[in-house]
């Protein structure tokens, strides 16, 4: 099997970029492509890296959204396409950018498997009292109203790196994962499988995000469609595109925030203030879960680069025996112990790798 499967493509497709990685039968990066500005037909992108790196014999694909039947990583053919499509409202930003990267790179390489991985899956093993929404009875005997949860693929890598990390039983393990970028969740996991985690039905429950305003009051959104008036689509518009770092500061990048922040910008300030409020808010409530913690993560593009916003958060977590050293905080690159000697609970940062945890389940399916 190992030889059979001995490199694998990973197609991270989103809403306007194709990230293209190769993994030989090791998870090493045989090569990788990330094109900015992809418009979800161009297939050259595709061909080009694999005209470098030869043929591969699976391709692996990210997808944000299985519903409720696709509950694992799944064997890509024109009836899983056509459920992908049926869930696209759940997950407009992502759903159909990724069933363009499966229609792409199946127009390149047609005669390989291609599996669809997905950010739920991870999030399947969530319990019933974490994954139900208090609506009536009726409602939810018709539609899959729950928690679905997402960004399973980055937490549950980074679950199971923590755990290499620090040692111990993994079995007992009390870990939460903060994957921190444009889009933003957290996961508490015990013992390696998923047991709460922010995003809820679709991605925009939870904390703040570039763009995606988070939890905010269904009663506020109700008031803007019946008082205010405003269209659904422009309500749907602005929560999804124009709230989060940008309602707050005009800009979707924390490092701008953070820019600012130091030469005093008010917007900045109060932007940065609400981010890291609803952050460690969200990961006392996931410790609540655990009923402790052991291991606190930090990954995703601003977990992994921004000290600032690890040691804002260490600093509210005093009390969960959260503390990071400011010097290791600092300084650190790729994955990383950046615990105070005094905390009682770990606190890491582990780079995000959702590639390896594809290539790991495109194996594991084939």
């Amino acid at each position: 099997m190992t030889t059979v499967m001995a490199r694998v493509l990973v197609v991270n497709a989103g809403s306007s970029s194709l990230k293209l990685t190769v993994l030989d039968g090791g998870d090493a990066v045989v090569a990788g492509r990330n094109v900015e500005g992809w418009d979800g037909r161009d297939t050259r992108p595709i061909g080009e890296l694999l005209a470098e790196t030869g043929p591969v014999d699976a391709v692996g694909h990210r997808v944000v959204h299985g519903g409720t039947e696709l509950r694992g990583p799944t064997v890509i053919d024109d009836r899983v396409v056509h459920k992908l499509g049926d869930l696209s409202s759940l997950a407009p930003l992502h759903q159909d950018a990724a069933l363009a990267g499966i229609a792409a790179a199946r127009r390149v390489a047609p005669d390989v498997p291609h599996v669809a991985c997905f950010d739920t899956s991870y999030h399947v093993t969530i319990p019933e009292a974490a994954a139900t929404y208090a609506l009536p009875a009726a409602w939810r005997a018709r539609w899959p109203l729950r928690r679905f949860g997402f960004h399973g693929l980055s937490h549950a890598y980074a679950a199971r790196r923590a755990a290499e990390l620090v040692g111990g039983e993994p079995s007992q393990l009390r870990v939460v994962t903060c994957h921190l970028g444009a889009g933003a969740s957290l996961c508490a996991s015990l013992g390696g499988r998923s047991v709460d985690t922010t995003m809820g039905f679709t991605p925009l429950e939870g904390l703040v995000m570039a763009t995606r305003s988070g939890t905010v009051d269904p009663g506020l959104v109700l008031w803007l469609l019946t008082e205010a008036r405003l269209d659904p689509a422009e309500v749907n518009q602005a929560l999804e595109r124009s709230s989060g770092l940008v309602g707050l500061a005009g800009t979707p990048d924390m490092r701008e925030v953070l820019a600012r922040v130091r030469s005093g910008d008010r917007d900045a300030g109060l932007a940065f203030d609400v981010t890291i409020h609803r952050l460690t808010k969200e990961i006392a409530s996931m410790t609540t879960s655990l009923a402790g913690l052991d291991v606190l993560v930090f990954t995703g593009g601003i977990g992994e680069h921004s000290p600032e916003v690890r040691a804002a958060a260490a600093h509210r977590l005093e009390h969960l025996g959260i503390a990071v050293d400011p010097q290791r905080n600092t300084a650190a690159h790729g994955d990383k112990d950046i615990t105070a000697p005094h905390a009682k609970a770990k606190t890491l940062v582990i780079t995000a790798r959702e590639d390896q945890e594809i290539a790991t389940q495109v194996r594991s399916t084939l």
